[in-house]
């Protein structure tokens, strides 16, 4: 948003002060200021008022005319190619020496004759865009007199970035600039000028009904015996300077009140609407806007009616067959505010953004409509002095804002800023920005004014950031804060992800990713997954990924597709977002998620599951110090394996699960591959209790290691005996190798044996593993032959 300083400089007096200065203190203090501040007129010197005394046409050109121009001191020949000269004419002359940019004015031969100077358009100044003629001067000016000195062409323009006004609707306006500019410059702010509208109470009102509750308030009242239709020039230069090009006086009246009060308005021709209705229809329709092109409105877009008929879009634009036109001496002035969602939600439907709707999106401030009326007559009486108002103030307020009041002492204040303010620079620093402050004993009571209390200032706090920020942060003294610091405990949430990372990129070199939260349909599509429903994305600008993810597992997947041409064996993993459905209370049942995923072209399906297996083996025994159990279990998607999928168990909790891929989707994504997933619920990995570590001292004697084979494709029922037979000569049992065929299958073991005070003897090894052996025999499980 651009702001110009001749604008704000209307209602708050800045002499005597570095304006560049106080434009940096307002970016420090209140919003973002973009780099550049634009002078404007400072490259424009030696323009004068001019009068056209003679006219004639150029012997060899049908564009050029040869110009008698008088300067106030002497009658200069001017060779002038502008359409629109005539005698008599009065317009902007740049005399010899004068510069516009970076040209320097000097006589110039011009098809065969010399002009001594030059007829200058809007654009040719930089005031306008019009380039469409040289520009005419209405008033009674001295010839000779300086343009600078007739109209505001020197201004200091700054540009806002608008992201840093989201949460101050107030600011949306030069008057509200200017009373952050008054604040911190310690001036008074003067009050907006404006007529009576009592005055027009005894005539009657516009038929206007509200019949939606999106409407908070409407304001209009109607005005006619208009009779000029072009703005003033001081006028059509702000509105240039500040980005809108002027269209004519009345729409630019609106435009100006919009730019200088953050309020937009919108004038109707009286001709074309007599009873203004505020509602939505049951039905969508198309409809032409004031840009001529149709637009399909729904059945939630609120729209301003003549009687049944719409004639604008409610807070985003006006109708095409509405609008002010040459011809228009009447007119109806609205001015409202309306439902802040609503109007964001419409003009994401209509892909239509606007001025006027930007500033509804912030929730502006239903008080503003009358005085905006009020402010527009005063402007338009003082340039069209015979304009008749025809109407009472119409005015119907459905929703009104609840007043914020908020109480505080000055202990409060002190610490949380942790210095001493005192008294009354809080009370004046409140006051010059429109609060109402008393104090009694070091307690304040503040009413928080209008504009603020939309959204803006609701709680204690963002008073004192009120306070602090016209205090001047680069004016606080470091010190000590009066509120005690302690060091926050990192969550076991936080902990574990640190520590998970730092294992399988130290430990088994997998890669990270980060993805999003959506699954993209066209990706799975080509993998051979569906996506399944689950919570969608409202109003998601591509329908491809509007639904979001249950599992990071089929988003792995096609990261493995599109990086398996580049290496033979890798491995991803992603601690990630999922959501499962909706929580009882309509919230997003949000869920994070460790997912890891293998990819191999050289090892067996199986030799990678055991890979995997060791991974969540190992990463439980780091974080927990607890073992991991796998059980068998019954796939849920279309992407995992029918048979080869166990849940993963810790500490008698399910903490997740392993999977193989199933092959059509593995066929889809590399037919040479191997592929293993696994995901784990970092919440139920947390709540896995942390086990104790035991340490024991080393034996200083030999271990004895033997290894026993037995015919059976599970581990845990030779894990269980070993267990069971509870000898303290048995330190460590471990797996060593696994077979399996068509005909056969077997698992060895080796059983580590040692004592801590002598060297054992094969006798006490051998009784140890026949009690193993026996035990396993009670379960169908023998020795392989």
């Amino acid at each position: 948003m651009f702001l110009s300083m001749n604008w704000i400089s209307d209602f708050v007096d800045l002499k005597g002060i570095d304006l560049v200065e106080l434009i940096h203190r307002f970016s420090l203090s209140t919003a973002e200021v973009e780099n550049e501040i634009f002078f404007k007129g400072s490259d424009i010197s030696g323009i004068i008022v001019a009068q056209i005394k003679s006219v004639e046409n150029h012997p060899e050109s049908k564009k050029l005319h040869l110009l008698k121009v008088d300067t106030g001191d002497k009658i200069v020949d001017v060779v002038c190619g502008a359409p629109n000269v005539r005698v008599g004419m009065k317009t902007a002359f740049a005399k010899l020496g004068a510069k516009i940019g970076d040209i320097t004015i000097e006589p110039r031969k011009l098809a065969g004759y010399t002009s001594n100077g030059m007829c200058c358009s809007e654009k040719e100044l930089g005031i306008s865009d019009d380039h469409s003629g040289i520009m005419e001067i209405f008033e009674d000016i001295k010839n000779g007199t300086d343009i600078k000195s007739l109209y505001e062409i020197d201004d200091i323009i700054f540009e806002v970035d608008n992201k840093s006004l989201t949460n101050r609707p107030d600011l949306w306006g030069h008057y509200g600039i200017a009373r952050e500019f008054a604040a911190l410059a310690d001036r008074p702010l003067k009050p907006l000028p404006v007529v009576d509208l009592e005055q027009y109470a005894n005539l009657p009102k516009v038929d206007l009904e509200i019949l939606d509750p999106l409407c908070q308030r409407y304001s209009c009242l109607q005005v006619e015996n208009v009779t000029k239709n072009v703005s003033p020039v001081n006028m059509r230069i702000r509105l240039y300077y500040c980005g809108m090009r002027a269209i004519n006086l009345l729409a630019d009246l609106t435009n100006y009140l919009m730019l200088e009060m953050g309020q937009p308005m919108h004038a109707f021709d009286s001709r074309k609407v007599e009873k203004i209705r505020v509602r939505r229809f049951d039905e969508p329709f198309t409809f032409k806007t004031l840009d001529g092109v149709e637009r399909n409105c729904d059945e939630n877009t609120l729209m301003i009616c003549n009687d049944k008929t719409p004639v604008a879009i409610a807070g985003i634009m006006g109708g095409y067959d509405s609008e002010i036109v040459d011809d228009t001496t009447t007119l109806t002035l609205e001015s409202a505010t309306f439902d802040a969602v609503s109007i964001r939600k419409s003009t994401v439907r209509l892909a239509h953004r606007t001025d006027a709707s930007m500033r509804y999106e912030k929730c502006l401030d239903p008080e503003l409509t009358v005085v905006a009326i009020a402010r527009f007559i005063k402007l338009l009486s003082e340039i069209d002095s015979g304009i008749k108002v025809v109407s009472s103030l119409t005015d119907e307020y459905k929703f009104r804002y609840k007043t914020v009041n908020l109480n505080f002492d000055k202990k409060y204040v002190d610490r949380y800023t942790g210095i001493n303010i005192s008294n009354d620079t809080i009370v004046k620093t409140l006051k010059s920005l429109g609060f109402e402050v008393s104090l009694k004993d070091d307690n304040f009571s503040v009413t928080v004014p209008s504009w603020r209390a939309t959204k803006d200032v609701t709680i204690k706090a963002d008073i004192i950031e009120e306070i602090t920020r016209i205090y001047g942060y680069d004016n606080f003294e470091v010190n000590t804060t009066l509120s005690p610091l302690r060091p926050v405990r990192e969550s076991v949430e936080k902990s574990d992800e640190d520590r998970i990372k730092d294992i399988l990129v130290q430990k088994f070199n997998l890669h990270e990713l980060h993805s999003y939260l959506w699954q993209s349909k066209d990706e799975l599509k080509e993998i051979g997954i569906e996506v399944e429903d689950n919570v969608k994305i409202l109003n998601a600008t591509n329908p491809n990924i509007e639904t979001i993810r249950r599992s990071i597992v089929p988003t792995e997947l096609c990261q493995i597709k599109q990086n398996s041409n580049f290496a033979n064996e890798f491995g991803i993993f992603e601690i990630g977002r999922v959501v499962d459905g909706l929580t009882p209370t309509g919230e997003c049942n949000e869920k994070k998620m460790l997912c890891i995923t293998l990819s191999s072209k050289q090892k067996t399906q199986e030799k990678l599951y055991f890979e995997m297996r060791n991974i969540l083996y190992t990463l439980v025994n780091n974080l927990k110090h607890k073992e991991i159990e796998l059980k068998p279990a019954n796939s849920k998607y279309n992407y995992e394996h029918p048979k080869n999928y166990a849940t993963v168990i810790a500490d008698g909790n399910n903490i997740g699960y392993i999977t193989l891929i199933h092959p059509l989707v593995s066929n889809s994504i590399d037919k040479k591959s191997a592929l293993v997933c696994a995901e784990i619920d970092m919440k139920c990995l947390a709540q896995v209790t942390l086990g104790s570590i035991e340490y024991e001292e080393p034996s200083k004697f030999p271990e004895i290691d033997i290894d026993l084979s037995f015919v059976t494709d599970t581990y845990e029922p030779i894990k269980n005996a070993v267990l069971q037979v509870n000898s303290p000569l048995v330190k460590k049992i471990s797996v060593t190798d696994i077979y399996k065929d068509e005909k056969s299958k077997s698992i060895t073991v080796r059983i580590t044996f040692a004592h801590k005070d002598r060297t054992l003897t094969m006798e006490e090894v051998q009784a140890v593993a026949n009690e193993i052996i026996e035990i396993l025999k009670t379960k169908s499980i023998s020795l392989k032959d």
